[in-house]
């Protein structure tokens, strides 16, 4: 087989693979053996998280069967049986218009630049839940937030800065060394006590270009994926029981969330990584 490989120029996974008997099913649909044990873990998954597509799917899939002690499966092989049981999103169909955007909101490292928004919840009852959070710029990872029935208010985010350095780098009064703090030009955020604030904690205060989303693109592209995945697939009666759901959603998140920029990893996932790798000199 070695022979024949070198001669073709090809791999020799390759010829194998073409030696092997392809299997149809009666209809003509190419299938594996054990696609119907799959198709089980599958529509588990998606019964539990029905705004995933076949990527994430595949990640959590994965996961699962690491821990069954089976080897992983390919994304394409997940997408061909979702797409033979009709399983998979509606595909996006719109076009967003094209701004120049030449800055890097991301980072290489955790703890370099974090970015912070707010966003709404609407309630059935007709009232609002307001959120504030604060999300590190390298793992993706929800390091702290807020919510109010009423506005985000600039002492708010004050406290969302403390509890965050809190939970990054445990109970001190200033940050170990500096971290760009980047947000919108919202009041709570440039308000005068805010940014003398933040100067005095170590963090450097960064504000988006007026008219410019994409500065802080990754706060605005999670506001899109937290309410998709958390908040429109949830009963929200009233404001009480948005509120005491909001530790769980973000926790599920930070643990479970699979992102295509960490190699469809959690947040929580890639830190550990970081962690595992840091503490193995090579």
């Amino acid at each position: 087989m070695k022979a024949i490989a070198d001669t073709m120029g090809v791999a020799r996974s390759h010829l194998v693979e073409r030696m092997k008997p392809k299997t149809r099913s009666a209809s003509g649909r190419y299938y594996k053996a054990d696609d119907a044990w799959l198709l089980l873990l599958i529509r588990e998954l998606v019964d539990c998280r029905m705004t995933y597509g076949y990527r994430r799917i595949c990640a959590l899939l994965n996961r699962r069967l690491e821990e069954m002690g089976k080897p992983a499966v390919n994304h394409k092989r997940v997408y061909r049986i979702m797409r033979q049981n009709g399983l998979l999103l509606t595909r996006h169909a719109g076009k967003q218009p094209q701004r120049s955007h030449e800055g890097k909101v991301i980072t290489l490292r955790s703890n370099l630049r974090w970015c912070s928004d707010g966003f709404e919840i609407a309630c059935w009852n007709e009232q609002v839940v307001r959120v504030a959070f604060a999300l590190d710029c390298c793992d993706r990872e929800v390091i702290s937030h807020v919510a109010t029935t009423s506005g985000i208010t600039g002492e708010m985010v004050r406290d969302l800065m403390i509890e965050s350095v809190e939970r990054r780098f445990g109970t001190i009064n200033r940050l170990p060394h500096r971290v760009e703090w980047l947000s919108d030009n919202g009041s709570c955020y440039t308000a005068t006590e805010t940014r003398a604030f933040a100067q005095d904690m170590g963090f450097i205060s960064c504000f988006t270009p007026i008219r410019s989303p994409e500065s802080n693109g990754m706060a605005a592209a999670f506001v899109k994926t937290f309410k998709r995945d958390y908040v429109y697939v949830h009963d929200r009666p009233d404001a009480q029981t948005v509120m005491a759901l909001l530790d769980q959603w973000f926790e599920d998140y930070n643990e479970y969330h699979p992102h295509k920029g960490l190699k469809m990893k959690s947040p929580r996932q890639f830190i550990r990584s970081q962690l595992l790798t840091a503490s193995c000199p090579v």
